[in-house]
Protein backbone atom coordinates (compact mmCIF):
# COMPACT_ATOMS: atom_id res chain seq x y z
CA UNK A 1 0.00 0.00 0.00
CA UNK A 2 2.36 2.45 -1.49
CA UNK A 3 2.02 6.05 0.01
CA UNK A 4 -0.80 5.16 2.97
CA UNK A 5 -0.45 5.13 6.83
CA UNK A 6 -2.70 2.45 7.90
CA UNK A 7 -4.52 3.76 11.00
CA UNK A 8 -7.15 0.81 11.94
CA UNK A 9 -8.33 -2.04 10.45
CA UNK A 10 -12.03 -3.78 11.00
CA UNK A 11 -13.24 -6.81 9.87
CA UNK A 12 -16.07 -7.16 6.78
CA UNK A 13 -18.52 -8.87 8.73
CA UNK A 14 -19.64 -6.60 11.00
CA UNK A 15 -23.15 -6.34 12.07
CA UNK A 16 -26.06 -5.43 9.89
CA UNK A 17 -26.27 -1.97 9.66
CA UNK A 18 -23.10 -1.21 11.61
CA UNK A 19 -20.52 0.92 9.62
CA UNK A 20 -17.41 0.82 12.35
CA UNK A 21 -14.55 1.91 9.61
CA UNK A 22 -16.58 4.67 8.77
CA UNK A 23 -17.40 5.92 12.19
CA UNK A 24 -13.44 5.91 13.06
CA UNK A 25 -12.47 7.28 9.65
CA UNK A 26 -15.25 10.35 10.29
CA UNK A 27 -14.11 10.83 13.61
CA UNK A 28 -10.18 11.60 12.26
CA UNK A 29 -11.63 14.19 9.67
CA UNK A 30 -12.96 15.76 12.67
CA UNK A 31 -9.94 15.73 14.13
CA UNK A 32 -8.29 17.30 10.79
CA UNK A 33 -6.79 14.00 9.59
CA UNK A 34 -7.75 13.52 5.94
CA UNK A 35 -9.08 9.44 6.75
CA UNK A 36 -10.53 7.31 4.60
CA UNK A 37 -11.59 3.66 4.22
CA UNK A 38 -10.49 1.53 1.45
CA UNK A 39 -11.58 -2.16 1.59
CA UNK A 40 -8.30 -5.10 1.89
CA UNK A 41 -9.41 -7.79 -0.53
CA UNK A 42 -6.71 -10.04 1.08
CA UNK A 43 -7.68 -10.14 5.04
CA UNK A 44 -11.59 -9.08 4.26
CA UNK A 45 -11.12 -5.98 6.48
CA UNK A 46 -11.56 -2.36 6.19
CA UNK A 47 -8.77 -0.49 6.63
CA UNK A 48 -8.57 3.50 7.88
CA UNK A 49 -5.68 5.22 6.06
CA UNK A 50 -3.89 8.58 5.56
CA UNK A 51 -2.47 9.34 2.48
CA UNK A 52 1.17 10.46 3.19
CA UNK A 53 2.26 11.84 -0.02
CA UNK A 54 -0.95 13.98 -0.76
CA UNK A 55 -2.02 12.02 -3.94
CA UNK A 56 -5.28 12.65 -5.15
CA UNK A 57 -5.90 9.51 -6.72
CA UNK A 58 -3.61 7.26 -5.28
CA UNK A 59 -4.38 3.46 -5.34
CA UNK A 60 -4.10 0.45 -2.70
Amino acid sequence: MNGRTVLERFPAGGPRGSWPAEEFAHARRMEGLPAEVVMDLATDAFLVVVRRDGAADATA
